[in-house]
């Protein structure tokens, strides 16, 4: 079975700084802490990427899928529900380079060169820990590939969102109120099967200046879009969303094999 959805635990990583780093005026602590496993800190220095990248004018969807096949990438290739001669192409890596480099190489070859990017639609992020994660090494680089390449997820709904600065000015505790009833919602349609999600930072990494990137992945679209419909009467949507979309919704037409878990190491 998927993985529960957690669309709504958006939110920024605990902020800390390194040890021995002199409190406020030491080096900011770039690692991703966990909840603590068998009385440890779990923290981690590595995350996954994930680009989503859409063309139109594809008149041959066979040769796009053996090009993405052949790359060897971990990826998957989605038919845009909304237009009949788009596809979307969606990689991830914990190196965020690739996308400049062996992605790059697979967009700008044929058949890729005879298609018309969708730059709208393209959207990157990465996967963050909030720091109650009981499994931090699972969470950050293995859920995501779980969910995107499971063979029986054949619907996906990718979208960017941003928060007023309203939200950020509330107290822990008010934030705390707030993304309890959206996240009691996601686990519901989650502990029912019926989506995972994909959710991740792009803070300063979005042309459009988005600040998260989610994905909504199930076995059918029904229930995925009821629960975008169901979000947008919780508090936080109705009151602290900015702006969501533009939304890409695809049929998944490949999926690369879902790669072996690399483990990381947790530092305490």
């Amino acid at each position: 079975m998927a993985d529960q959805v957690d669309v709504a635990a958006v939110g920024r990583s605990p902020v800390a700084t390194r040890a021995g780093g002199g409190g406020a005026e030491g080096a900011p602590d770039l690692l991703e802490h966990g909840a603590p496993l068998r009385g440890q800190a779990q923290t981690a220095d590595t995350r996954l990427f994930v680009q989503l990248q859409v063309f139109t004018e594809c008149l041959d969807v066979e040769s796009v899928v053996d090009a993405v096949r052949r790359s060897g990438l971990v990826a998957a290739v989605y038919a845009n529900l909304n237009d009949p001669r788009g596809i979307g192409v969606v990689a991830m890596d914990e190196d965020p380079a690739m996308f400049a480099e062996s992605f790059r190489v697979l967009l700008t070859a044929a058949p890729f060169n005879r298609l018309t990017p969708v730059p709208d639609f393209t959207m990157i992020g990465r996967t963050y820990a909030q720091g109650r994660e009981p499994d931090l090494e699972d969470f950050l680089l293995h859920k995501v590939p779980r969910n995107v390449l499971n063979p029986d997820n054949m619907w996906a709904v990718w979208y960017p969102l941003r928060r007023t600065g309203a939200y950020n000015r509330l107290s822990r505790a008010d934030q705390g109120k707030i993304m309890m009833e959206h996240g009691m919602l996601g686990r519901r349609y989650g502990e029912a099967g019926y989506a995972a999600d994909v959710r991740l930072e792009c803070h300063g990494i979005d042309r459009d200046d988005n600040e998260f990137v989610i994905g909504l992945i199930g076995t059918d679209l029904l229930p995925l879009s009821k629960l975008v419909k169901d979000m947008r009467a919780t508090r936080q949507t109705a009151e602290f969303i900015q702006g969501m979309g533009p939304f890409f919704v695809g049929r998944t037409i490949y999926q690369a094999p879902t790669p072996e878990p690399a483990r990381l190491s947790h530092a305490g």
